[in-house]
């Protein structure tokens, strides 16, 4: 409804149901006034009585009281007849009041007002007599209440506020007083008191107290007929108001206490009736003419009995039988009819006023006054006036004013020419408000056509108003609104313009985002042009609008088509709905935002003991898990005795399970805790258990990890992994050692120590034993040991001048073959040597190949060595990690403890041409309206004939991130690294795919994201492409990301990237350009047993480093630093690194104090050289020992550095350390630079550490291994490896490859 109806419709006088404009001349109509009664209280500082009224001219206002004129003290405004009464002036103005509203139209009056002015009820005073009966009579104490307004509650009490009791025998009445039906001598006291309280006033009266005095008769007290205290006499008239409570009560006195009987004569007791007072009072509720008639009460006991009559009346107030006559408009000439139908009890009479002065009949012009109609015929202007009609009895009166207006008038239109404004489809009011006499005739046109608005999206209103429904652009135009009746004709113009509507067309989508990053929320809308002006957007999350603010730290910013969130928590989870609105319309659209988090802690964790007190359930219950899904909870334990106040993992559970059973180790004082993991990462902790103390127990397991050794000729060394303190179950632990020869029958031997192992001495030369160890402490056995075998030392000759060691297998590997399997994996097979010629235990074959040269440069000769070493018996092996398109020579030999035979005859072969390697960088510049200039650098490796490039290219969606359409093309020719690609679409981000190819295939893609943006977007932001994981120290860094800023964050440009590694830390180093020392990067890192990431808090560029803290040892780590939080492609470097083992370098440096180990040392340091010096002359005579290596072995033997700490942790006591070919030097502090650094950090090739176990290498060499198409290991394996890796070992020493 538009704003000029509205404001039509506050100015339109409504006299019982005749709505008549304001600008119409009118006599007054009430609109507003006090009912009555108006009650001033004491506690009130003022009261007002109101009267109000509109009319043309405005009315004059005017007082009775009393139905004398009264000027009123202090009116509330001049524009109302209201004024107002202080409490000081309370008494004085009591009465009833009425209100006339007068102009020269006529007179309006209100109903009678009456003003109560409410004064504190009081006792009288008055003197009280002890009221003195004999027993058995009846007393009546009579209260005589003080006046008040209602409620009015009354209490007989004592004079320590005790209720008097009441029974059958004693009653307080309707009046107040209380009723004995008989006096006992308990009655007497001195301390009757009645009390009235008046809860609308506050207030409390107490009557004096009354003093009873029942005297004792000699003999018991004869009985009394009964007769009746209350009401008096034998009949009582009653009359009621319809609906009403109907109350009537019948005190009788009388000994014995008579019961009281009620009935209706002629008929029965309504079903509503109900009795109080045991019996004495008949209450109907919402009495009904229906409930007229006689009842009787009556009085019963042994002696006789008494009875009471009432008439029951039921009248009513008047009150309209309809409604109040209506006003009238009518014109010259015609009958006017008023009526005033009402009914009441007994039958109203009725008064006719006119102007407010008594109105009777006129004859001679015709005007009547017939009861409850006033007739006027051939009614004149004269006759215009209010007349008010006032029926009354003695329950109250109604009043109606009935304005009568006789005109005749033209057309009046009170709506002034407008124009509209609709979005289309939507639907509009054209207002036209017209007053004539007699009623006009209204119709609307299109002023273009003066075609009549017709049809069904056309509506006429009744008050003369054109609604169109569904707004189309062809209703554009000019309306007009033509009003005739007889005496004229009158009409306005309405123009409308139909414009478009206000939607939005790229609304918000439900999204799911981590707690503490940020989140995004699109609206993009349009509206028509000419409504820009009015257009403003706004967010709402749970229905409640959201606030903006312009401030940096504000949590919400609103761009021109985006809400950010910044540091996203629980509490923004929620309904998001962006309202776009104009004046006229608005759209909206709703998303759902998702918060994801770390679960919360677990709470109530509970104890139950099992089985055995070393067997307990742990329950608990869940947190929330904050919309991820647990994936699993951690129990953790503390114990106070060996390691207090750290924790340690006990066991995982699956998420959707929450108990644990835990087995437990004795003599030890435990408190549990537990927290919960999903996808986004470990909740906190729960609080601990009470401590938990399990009683001390024998062992529960037996020494693992035996190992039989023999260094020396008759000697057995036999060591053991012991057990760890946590284990002990108890004090006093210690080791049984038991020993025999095996199957000749021999004693057991035994012997209890307390360390891990023990040398059992004048043993026989390689002869087997049965070995078994057994714990024990202070409370007990372990369980039986398993029986172990091993064999004593095998024996050692040397001849003088260090000549061949006698003890080394004799023989080579016969009929050596190879089957290349694909690019990079060949299958290697011989004929096993004889077992005699093995010399001892047979440690496993060495495979020994040689990269002669690539078969892209047939001229260049490489000599790159590597080797694997295969324990146990075997006849092949799969050896990994070969380059495509190159000659390889191999061989094998066979080793055992000793050392490592002959070398078996060469074999020769060549690898398959493979596919390039990723091409080191791709950049993006020169941004145009719709193309990219896209330049990169050739693979370093091509692993075949270079053929060309694919190129794919995708066009990203700046909001979802999502690829929306992709392209690709193929660059032909080798030596092509640069490329214009046309045909983009502007303001859009791309990513493009550059692969190299050669005839087998295309090698791995790299990719770069760049803006494509318009010459205007160019002026003002360079167009270059982020830094990519793998460069050279050649290659330039730049400092912005083209496009739009708000998408793609500034990129430092890094150099000098290396780590420093311990067991439970990694510092990570970095060096900065001097332009870019105040940048932003994220360092995230992924323990690559469980795949889960963990990003930091935005690090300074300036700051050099960044610490990892609380990482397991002896755990193989890829880190990132990346540009933005997001664990996307577009990371500025990758690497990986492995923590060291826990207290390593510790037992090294424990060791090497010792004085023995230092002799030791010693010996072999001199033995050391003269083998070197015996070597040197021997290769100068053309021996078999190998001299310096040559610059790439050297290369490729301080890549063992690498693996060295690994080897130390693990060592086996199958594989002799590294002979001279391998020697190298190891440092623990050494800064090593990450694996998938920059050549800048870097020296020579990269090298492979210890990512690849030995136990997956001999799965992989039993043929268990999974290949993917071009021949690289699945999974562990699948990485890129580099050459220079592995180096020739003398034994069987740990897979380095």
């Amino acid at each position: 409804m538009s704003l000029q109806l509205i404001l039509l419709l506050a100015l339109t006088s409504r006299a019982a149901g005749l709505s008549i404009p304001l600008e119409v001349p009118q006599p007054p109509t009430i609109i507003s006034h006090t009912s009555s009664p108006v009650i001033a209280f004491p506690y009130d500082s003022s009261v007002s009585i109101r009267c109000e009224a509109t009319g043309n001219p405005p009315p004059e206002y005017r007082w009775t009281k009393d139905g004398q004129d009264f000027t009123p003290p202090q009116p509330t405004t001049t524009k109302t007849g209201s004024f107002v009464v202080y409490n000081k002036q309370f008494a004085q103005f009591q009465g009833k009041y009425r209100c006339f509203a007068s102009n020269t139209m006529g007179t309006a009056m209100t109903e009678e007002i009456e003003l109560i002015v409410s004064s504190v009820p009081k006792f009288p005073k008055e003197a009280i007599t002890s009221i003195v009966v004999n027993e058995g009579d009846p007393i009546i104490l009579k209260c005589n209440p003080p006046e008040g307004l209602p409620p009015r509650q009354i209490h007989w009490m004592s004079v320590d506020l005790q209720h008097i009791e009441q029974d059958e025998r004693v009653t307080m009445g309707i009046d107040g007083n209380l009723y004995f039906a008989n006096a006992l001598q308990n009655d007497s006291r001195q301390d009757y008191c009645c009390v009235a309280a008046f809860a609308r006033i506050r207030t409390i009266a107490q009557k004096t107290p009354m003093i009873v005095e029942v005297k004792r008769s000699i003999a018991e007290p004869p009985m009394r007929i009964p007769s009746l205290l209350l009401p008096s006499g034998v009949q009582t008239e009653v009359v009621l108001l319809k609906g009403k409570e109907l109350q009537l009560e019948c005190l009788p006195a009388g000994l014995p206490t008579p019961q009281i009987e009620w009935m209706k004569m002629g008929g029965s007791l309504a079903e509503r009736a109900q009795f109080d007072k045991f019996g004495k009072m008949l209450i109907i509720s919402n009495i009904e003419e229906s409930d007229e008639g006689k009842y009787m009460c009556k009085a019963k006991n042994p002696a006789g009995e008494a009875a009471h009559y009432f008439d029951v009346i039921v009248e009513e107030p008047p009150k309209w039988l309809t409604e109040p006559p209506r006003s009238q408009l009518t014109v010259i000439g015609t009958e006017v009819h008023i009526k005033c139908s009402v009914s009441g009890k007994p039958p109203p009479v009725i008064t006719w006023r006119k102007n407010g002065e008594i109105f009777r009949d006129d004859p001679v012009r015709r005007k009547y006054v017939l009861d409850d109609t006033v007739e006027l015929h051939n009614a004149s202007p004269e006759d215009s006036a209010v007349y008010q009609c006032e029926a009354s009895n003695q329950h109250g009166s109604i009043l109606a004013n009935v304005n009568i207006m006789v005109m005749n008038m033209a057309p009046l239109i009170l709506t002034k020419n407008h124009q509209y404004d609709v979005v289309e489809g939507g639907d509009i009011i054209l207002n036209c408000s017209v007053f004539g006499s007699p009623s006009p005739e209204v119709y609307w046109v299109r002023n273009e056509t003066l075609q009549t608005t017709e049809g069904e999206r056309y509506v006429l209103h009744q008050n003369k108003s054109l609604q169109i429904f569904r707004a189309e652009k062809d209703d554009s135009g000019q309306y007009v609104c033509v009003a005739s009746n007889s005496e004229g004709r009158s009409g306005l113009t309405a123009v409308l313009d139909v414009k478009d509507r206000t939607k939005i067309f790229n609304p918000p989508q439900d999204v799911q985002v981590v707690s503490g990053t940020a989140a995004q929320l699109m609206c993009k809308a349009e509206c028509d042009k000419s409504l820009q002006d009015t257009f403003e957007v706004m967010w709402m999350k749970d229905g409640d609008e959201i606030p903006l603010s312009s401030k940096e730290t504000s949590k919400y910013s609103v761009g021109e088509d985006m809400l950010q969130i910044m540091n996203v928590g629980l509490s923004d989870q929620g309904m998001y709905t962006c309202i776009v609105r104009t004046s006229l319309d608005e759209d909206k659209a709703t998303a759902l935002l998702t918060v994801l988090d770390v679960p919360d802690a677990p709470t109530n964790l509970e104890l139950l003991v099992l089985k055995s007190p070393k067997n307990v359930r742990l329950s608990w219950i869940p947190g929330s898990d904050h919309n991820s899904s647990i994936t699993e909870f951690i129990v953790e334990y503390e114990e106070s005795q060996w390691e207090p106040g750290r924790w340690k993992h006990l066991q995982k559970v699956p998420g959707n399970q929450a108990t644990a059973e835990l087995v437990l180790h004795g003599h030890l004082n435990y408190q549990f805790r537990v927290y919960a993991v999903n996808t986004v990462g470990p909740g906190p902790p729960s609080e601990p258990t009470e401590t938990y103390k399990t009683p001390p127990a024998a062992p529960d397991r037996n020494p693992e990890n035996i190992k039989i050794q023999g260094h020396l000729p008759h000697q057995m060394d036999i060591s053991w992994e012991p057990l760890l303190p946590i284990e002990h179950n108890g004090p006093g632990l210690e080791y049984k050692v038991k020993y025999r020869r095996l199957g000749v029958g021999d004693e057991w031997k035994e012997h209890l120590v307390k360390r891990h192992s023990f040398v059992v001495r004048n043993t026989s030369t390689f002869v087997p034993y049965e070995i078994t160890i057994q714990s024990r402490n202070s409370h007990g056995w372990g369980p039986e040991p398993k029986v172990v075998t091993g064999y004593s030392g095998e024996d050692v000759v040397f001849w003088h001048c260090l000549k061949e060691n006698v003890s080394v297998p004799t023989a080579a590997p016969q009929d050596v073959a190879v089957e290349v399997i694909n690019t990079t994996v060949l299958r290697v097979s011989w004929t096993p040597v004889p077992p005699a010629t093995v010399r001892g235990h047979l440690g496993g074959y060495d495979v020994h190949w040689v990269r002669k040269r690539s078969l892209l440069n047939l001229n260049r000769s490489l000599d790159e060595r590597q080797s694997l070493s295969f324990p146990g018996k075997r006849s092949h092996a799969f050896v990994p990690g070969l380059e495509p398109f190159s000659e390889y020579r191999l061989t094998v030999n066979v080793f055992n403890k000793k050392g490592k035979g002959p070398n078996s005859d060469p074999v020769t072969f060549n690898t398959p041409e493979g596919v390039p390697k990723q091409v080191p960088i791709l950049t993006a510049s020169n941004s145009q309206k719709d193309s990219v200039f896209l330049v990169w650098g050739p693979p370093p490796e091509t692993n075949g004939i270079l053929t060309g490039y694919l190129l794919q290219y995708h066009l990203i969606n700046e909001t979802t991130l999502e690829v929306v359409d992709s392209q690709e093309m193929n660059i032909t020719g080798a030596d092509t690294t640069q490329w214009q690609l046309q045909s983009l679409e502007e303001h859009s981000l791309y990513r493009f795919d550059l692969s190299a190819c050669t005839r087998v295939g295309c090698g791995p893609s790299r990719a770069q994201e760049s803006y494509i943006a318009t010459q205007t977007d160019l002026s003002q932001t360079p167009a270059v492409a982020p830094v990519q994981s793998n460069h050279n120290c050649s290659q330039s860094f730049p400092s912005s990301i083209p496009g739009n800023s708000s998408h793609l964050p500034l990129v430092p440009a890094l150099f000098n990237i290396s780590s420093d590694v311990s067991d439970t830390f990694a510092k990570i180093s970095w060096t900065a350009r001097e332009e870019q020392q105040d940048l932003q990067l994220y360092v995230a890192y992924m323990n690559n047993r469980d795949g889960n990431w963990r990003i930091s808090e935005a690090v300074n560029t300036s700051q050099s480093f960044h610490i990892i803290d609380g990482l397991k040892p002896g755990t193989v780590y890829t880190v990132r630093l990346m540009a933005k939080r997001l664990l996307d492609n577009g990371s500025i470097f990758e690497g990986v690194f492995q923590t060291r083992m826990k207290g390593v370098a510790s037992t090294q440096r424990n060791l090497s104090s010792q004085g023995w180990f230092i002799g030791t040392m010693c010996a072999v340091a001199l033995l050391t050289l003269v083998v070197l010096i015996a070597c040197f002359v021997r290769r100068n005579k053309g021996g078999k020992y190998a001299g310096t290596p040559p610059r790439l072995q050297r290369q490729e033997m301080l890549s063992m550095d690498q693996v060295k700490e690994k080897e130390d942790l693990h060592p086996d006591v199958e594989s002799p350390g590294m002979n001279d070919d391998t020697f190298c030097e190891y440092s623990d502090s050494e800064e090593k630079p990450l694996k998938g650094s920059s050549a800048c950090s870097l020296t020579g090739n990269d090298a492979i550490g210890d990512g690849v176990s030995r136990d997956s290498l001999v799965d992989y060499a039993d043929g268990g291994g999974e290949f993917s198409e071009d021949g690289s290991f699945i999974g562990e394996y699948s990485r890129p490896k580099h050459r220079g890796s592995v180096s020739e070992p003398s034994g069987p020493g740990p897979v380095t490859a």
